[in-house]
């Protein structure tokens, strides 16, 4: 059986390749900076399902459409992993590594 993080590069791989992606850059730094600005962008669409203006009168949070934008960002994380040729052993591997530097950050008092 295929791992979950496997399944989802493998699906966004297939979508990529339904993409029209004239506009897409073509060299690597251009489209991690794209990337960049697209996970700006929904992580502020995302923030918008919340109560973060103090000043207006707070609404009911809507997880469901909270869900749909982090998945908008989980796609384009994916996408630039995808650009950095990284697989999903490479994002364990680099997410323990930096997991380790977070842990010594916290018992350090950072």
């Amino acid at each position: 059986m295929e791992d979950k993080l496997d399944t989802i590069f493998v699906l966004q791989k297939n979508l990529e390749r339904m993409m029209n992606l004239e506009r897409y850059p073509k060299d690597t730094q251009g489209k991690i900076s794209s990337l960049c600005t697209a996970i700006i962008h929904e992580a502020v669409e995302l923030q918008r399902t919340t109560n973060w203006k103090w000043w207006k009168k707070p609404t009911e949070f809507d997880e469901a459409a909270a869900r749909e934008e982090l998945i908008d960002i989980w796609h384009f994380l994916v996408q630039a992993s995808l650009e950095l040729n990284m697989t999903p052993e490479d994002i364990l591997e680099e997410y323990q590594k930096k997991h380790q530097v977070n842990k010594q950050r916290q018992l350090d008092g950072y």
